[in-house]
């Protein structure tokens, strides 16, 4: 890391060049430095401490601070990003309507199924990363992007600055990020990585304050401050003055009636209050509720932990289980598997009311099937669990909750039965529990779990190899529910089983456009548009991939891949060792630098690498096929021959046969080789002339080699009628000059 003082306690300007950490000091300090510093007009400058409004605190800020603008000026742009936008600062939800809704994100909090994966705030991260680059392009030059408090954020605020350090470029957009001395491993990383570090020194703070007004000027500013005067006169207060000055800055909070206030200092400040009536736990469970239906989930476990503290079993059973259910649904969603069964064991020891034992069965069985390693799974005592709801759910007294608990532990039944083998089951289980819902309930109740089990009933179908029934499933899904990005991108891969690359391109495009920015559809596209030919589409997509995810392994292969088919042989190789670098055991990747490497003529390291390749992975058909490509130009015939016989026994690839072919003709093996170009020639389409009149060639003069004149007529006059204006090539026609003089024997 640089430090931006010199030794002598002079100054030096930030280049431009990178980005810009100031770190120490307190936030007026660092303020004070931006200030004298020659940097581009400032675009925003925010704080992202969390106790301001928790999660996105800094992102919501910057986002509150460039969309009025942007809605005159780009209103295209604000659509794009529109889902971004409304997570982030749902205050701007009557500015920026929703045009990518689902019925996740529309559910009423009492029919919410299906929660978000941890990762939609990578994709949220993304998409605000471009709606800030989108920003800069449509003013006048750069700017500078100001993030202060950034060691205190959120974990939602941390992933989304370390994807600004990575994205941003310093030269259009100058990222400035203020942090105490202390800060997590995953904002001290990208930091380190991607800015020049400035150490603030620490501010003499001489001026004396009034002790009433310092106080209150640090509880207004939510307690966030880091000047030690200000700190040092709230602690001084009375434990009932100072809850006096929480209960006025909640008033003032309140009156904002702003969203993202209540996920951060208004229940932080109900908590330091006087308000002993259970106002207090109200505000943290509006924000539990809040962040558990956006997928907030490291902040669930601070307010479930900070909610505990004021709950007891006894006095308080219901909210102290609502607590219990989604910090557990926080903890399995982030991985974080031991500690729910406890809070399970907890809840039951604690409640005797029937959907606390309903619910905490079905959350065992989801641990035991889903959430566990493998090592940890266990499939029949998950059914036990299961089968405990179920039970519980059918003897429930209200008719729509009994109908809804058994269809949807059912559904956990199903999944089970998948994991144990039983697809059939599965599907009748699913089945089963969509026609009593539609049967049962009124239309438009529970419409998220009906679209839920039409999902479940569409993958089931795929896996049993239905591909055109799992199409229909999807189809009627896709109606219901059609802003669901996955759902479209699962769709393509089954049109592409089908052979309709069409429609699987179009609902690339659909999954693509429905959701902030993931990478897999764009990976899976760039897949495609290979097989279709399309080389430009393919490296765009697969430039992006690596944009969103640097550590995607795939997408280097297969971007190297293209770049070796493209001729851009120092690409492939740069590819292959951004790759090797996160997966040094990759055959694939070896296979692929074996390749590139004999382009280069580097034959020693091409061996190397092919080698390598195969002793990772014997199973790797290119492998084998290469290294007998190279052991054939180096003039090794029966080393080339044994290569090629081991990748045709792995993978009858007609282009591998068709290789083994020429070593064979060149050994002198004929019967062998004409097997070989047969073999090739029944693979090939009548829309491949050329190459069908040079295997009718090849195959000519291996007949001819043979003495077998009449098989070779036959050959060449198949291919002077298919293609008459073909003419050999020069490697067809020398091989047939070293057989026996094809040309003058058999008439071409």
């Amino acid at each position: 890391m640089t430090s931006r003082t010199d030794t002598d306690g002079a100054r030096s300007e930030p280049t431009g060049e990178r980005h810009l950490w100031l770190r120490g000091g307190i936030a007026a300090a660092r303020a004070d430095l931006i200030a004298s510093l020659d940097l581009p007009p400032t675009l925003a400058a925010v704080s992202a401490h969390s106790r301001r409004r928790g999660p996105y605190s800094g992102a919501g800020e910057l986002v509150r601070a460039m969309v009025p603008a942007l809605v005159r000026d780009h209103p295209d742009l604000v659509e794009r990003h529109d889902t971004e936008i409304r997570v982030v600062s749902p205050e701007l939800c009557k500015l920026v309507p929703g045009t990518r809704e689902s019925l996740t994100s529309t559910a009423a909090p009492a029919e919410r199924t299906r929660f978000y994966p941890r990762a939609r705030t990578t994709r949220i991260a993304h998409g605000l990363t471009e709606l800030i680059s989108g920003y800069q392009r449509g003013l006048s030059g750069p700017r500078t992007v100001v993030i202060d408090d950034a060691d205190d954020a959120d974990a939602s605020d941390l992933e989304f600055i370390a994807i600004l350090l990575r994205r941003l470029d310093p030269h259009r957009i100058r990222l400035v990020v203020g942090t105490g001395a202390d800060l997590p491993e995953s904002l001290a990383s990208p930091l380190a990585r991607y800015a020049d570090e400035w150490i603030v020194p620490p501010e003499q703070q001489a001026e004396h304050l009034d002790p009433e007004t310092a106080a209150w000027q640090y509880v207004s500013d939510d307690c966030t401050s880091d000047d030690r005067r200000l700190r040092s006169a709230y602690d001084a207060l009375s434990p009932a003055r100072r809850a006096a000055l929480h209960d006025r800055r909640v008033a003032v909070l309140d009156s904002c009636d702003e969203l993202t206030l209540r996920l951060g200092a208004i229940p932080y400040h109900r908590e330091h209050g006087s308000d002993q009536s259970g106002a207090r736990v109200d505000a943290l469970l509006f924000a539990l509720e809040h962040c558990i239906l956006m997928g907030f989930y490291p902040a669930v476990l601070d307010l479930a932990a900070r909610s505990r503290t004021l709950l007891d079993w006894t006095t308080d059973p219901d909210r102290s289980w609502l607590v219990t259910a989604k910090e557990c649904t926080a903890l399995s969603a982030l991985g974080l598997t031991d500690r729910p069964e406890q809070l399970y064991d907890e809840a039951c020891a604690g409640s005797t009311a029937a959907g606390v034992h309903l619910q905490a069965a079905y959350g065992r069985a989801m641990l035991l099937t889903r959430f566990y390693d493998q090592r940890r799974r266990d499939h029949q005592k998950a059914k036990a669990h299961i089968n405990t709801a179920i039970c519980i759910s059918q003897l429930l007294p209200e008719a729509e909750q009994r109908v809804f608990n058994t269809t949807f532990n059912e559904n956990g039944l199903a999944l089970i039965e998948m994991h144990l083998g039983d697809l059939n089951e599965s599907l009748r289980l699913v089945q089963t529990g969509l026609d009593r819902l539609d049967r049962e309930l009124e239309p438009g109740q529970h419409t998220l779990h009906k679209s839920v089990l039409l999902y479940n009933k569409a993958q089931l179908l795929a896996a049993m190899r239905q591909p055109a029934a799992a199409i229909g499933a999807y189809d009627t899904l896709i109606q219901a529910d059609p802003h669901h990005s996955e759902y479209y991108f699962e769709r393509a891969a089954l049109h592409r089983t089908q052979g309709n690359a069409e429609a699987a391109m179009a609902d690339y495009a659909a999954a693509i456009g429905l959701s902030p920015p993931y990478p897999e559809p764009h990976f899976n596209r760039a897949s495609l548009a290979l097989e279709l030919s399309d080389a430009t589409l393919a490296r765009s997509d697969l430039d992006y991939v690596l944009e969103l995810d640097p550590d995607y392994v795939d997408a280097y292969l297969n971007r190297g891949s293209l770049r070796l088919e493209l001729g851009d042989v120092d690409g492939a190789l740069h590819d292959c060792a951004a790759g090797l670098q996160l997966a040094p055991d990759s055959a694939h990747l070896h296979c692929l630098r074996g390749q590139a490497e004999a382009e280069s003529g580097r034959i020693p390291e091409a061996y190397d690498e092919l080698q390598a390749a195969i002793r990772l992975d014997p199973a790797v058909v290119a492998a084998w096929a290469s290294l007998g490509a190279l052991q054939y130009e180096e003039g090794k015939i029966e080393q080339a021959l044994a290569s090629f016989d081991r990748a045709v026994s792995l993978g009858a690839d007609p282009s591998i046969r068709y290789n083994r072919g020429i070593a064979h003709q060149a050994a002198g093996n004929w019967a062998a080789a004409v097997l070989d170009y047969t073999h090739v020639l029944d693979a090939l389409g009548d829309d491949q002339p050329a190459e069908r009149a040079e295997l009718l060639y090849r195959r000519a003069t291996c007949h001819h080699c043979a003495s077998d004149a009449d098989s070779a007529t036959r050959d060449l006059e198949q291919r002077r009628a298919l293609a008459p204006e073909w003419t050999p090539p020069a490697g067809a026609a020398a091989v047939g000059r070293e057989s026996g003089d094809l040309v003058s024997s058999a008439g071409e």
